[in-house]
């Protein structure tokens, strides 16, 4: 095209061409950003990519998060949910809208709640208490174990089930406490208090479910920390699932990724402490036999080649022999102890014995395919019961269901 003024001739752009200009010029001037706003015209496409808009009381944009960003998101935002996105300025060429490539969001908020935390953080790590020498070793072969968590939460059945499984004969005492909410922080501070007071369990398992930032936030309260750090029983943290970090992590004497791993390092299964057994005894008797020979072959030596007097031969009989005796006295004590050990695990398991359970005037249910009842919720009106008792059993059939736990 030929100018009329001056005859140069003059770019005309496409609307496709200018579009990407801006884009192009959005993209290079403007780095990763935070913003926050409240969410409005959510849809999630079958794509499984997010639109949705940020507004305030002025102003509102289009935004987009994209399905291998928004997967990373543990929960659903809504229309009205209040956010803090991190974003890039972009454009949609095709209709020439700016808009918000959104790569990460959290609830309006959080950014303070990690705020928080990275400063308790950094000011416990200075005081020293994440050191590694303060940390209690944890006892190899505990007797009884310690739980601190809420009654009710499903990782208690869980770490019950798992030490059971692995040794039957382990001692298991709950210590309960609110694990979520404002009265939180101080039940799991008493919680520890009373376990150190009482004294009667080898280790501390402290536990609960997975969940949001707040959700977890009692166990990243500077008070809760230093009582950790204060225990004189060691203290594992099994706290969330193994993607959820908290202040009681660092400062526990150990960290377990989720509350049943804490459940597998400090319980040692039966088959396992036999095998110890079996083992140490195996070393010692062969250790003996060892000496023994040693011995003897030394005695065949001086006889063989006259080399000291039969008096010396005497002497050295005589060692042999008290050698002989004090090994057998270590033996013996050695193989008592494990006995009584045995014995002990036998007492232990007697107690868990269904059967003496049963004779304390406990029952169990059991339903038409012959399968334990333990929750009213598992049972219909006129379902067909059997009930067993210590000596005997008797049928039944289901009138009434009631599932208020007071009643």
């Amino acid at each position: 095209m030929i100018n009329d003024f001056n005859s140069a001739e003059i770019k005309i752009f496409s609307i496709t061409e200018i579009n990407k200009l801006v884009k192009q010029l959005l993209q290079d001037n403007f780095p990763t950003i935070w913003v926050k706003g409240e969410i409005s015209n959510f849809t999630e496409a079958s794509s499984g990519h997010w639109y949705f808009s940020l507004k305030d009381d002025n102003a509102q944009v289009r935004c987009t998060m994209f399905k291998g960003q928004n997967s990373e998101v543990k929960w659903i935002p809504k229309n009205g949910d209040m956010i803090e996105a991190q974003c890039k300025i972009g454009l949609y060429e095709q209709r020439g809208d700016y808009q918000l490539n959104i790569s990460s969001l959290q609830q309006a908020g959080l950014g303070k709640l990690f705020e928080e935390f990275n400063l308790l953080k950094q000011k416990l790590d200075n005081e020293g208490l994440f050191d590694d020498r303060h940390k209690k070793t944890l006892p190899p072969f505990p007797n009884s174990i310690g739980v601190i968590t809420s009654p009710d939460a499903a990782v208690l059945r869980d770490i019950i089930t798992t030490l059971e499984r692995r040794n039957k004969s382990l001692g298991i005492i709950i210590y309960p406490t609110p694990v979520q909410g404002q009265a939180a922080p101080e039940g799991i501070i008493d919680a520890i208090k009373i376990a150190n007071k009482r004294n009667e369990v080898d280790v501390l398992i402290l536990c609960r479910g997975g969940g949001s930032i707040e959700d977890l936030w009692s166990f990243n309260d500077e008070l809760v920390a230093r009582q950790i750090f204060s225990s004189k029983l060691p203290i594992i943290s099994g706290v969330g699932h193994q993607t959820d970090i908290t202040i009681s992590d660092f400062i526990a004497d150990l960290r377990a990724a989720t509350p049943t791993a804490a459940a597998e390092i400090v319980s040692s299964s039966h088959e396992e402490l036999l095998g110890n057994l079996e083992y140490f005894e195996s070393n010692l008797t062969n250790f003996i036999r060892y000496k023994i020979d040693q011995l003897n072959q030394k005695i065949d030596l001086l006889e063989k080649g006259l080399l000291s007097p039969a008096q010396k031969i005497l002497i050295q009989y005589d060692l042999i022999t008290g050698l002989k005796n004090r090994v057998q006295m270590a033996i013996n004590t050695q193989l008592q102890k494990y006995q009584e050990q045995i014995k002990s695990y036998k007492q232990n398991l007697s107690y868990l014995n269904p059967n003496e359970i049963l004779s304390r005037g406990y029952s169990i249910v059991l339903n038409q395919n012959k399968k334990i009842i333990n929750k009213s919720s598992a049972l219909n009106l006129n379902d067909k019961i059997k009930i067993k008792f210590y000596d005997g059993n008797a049928e039944g059939k289901i009138t009434k269901i009631n599932q208020d736990k007071e009643s």
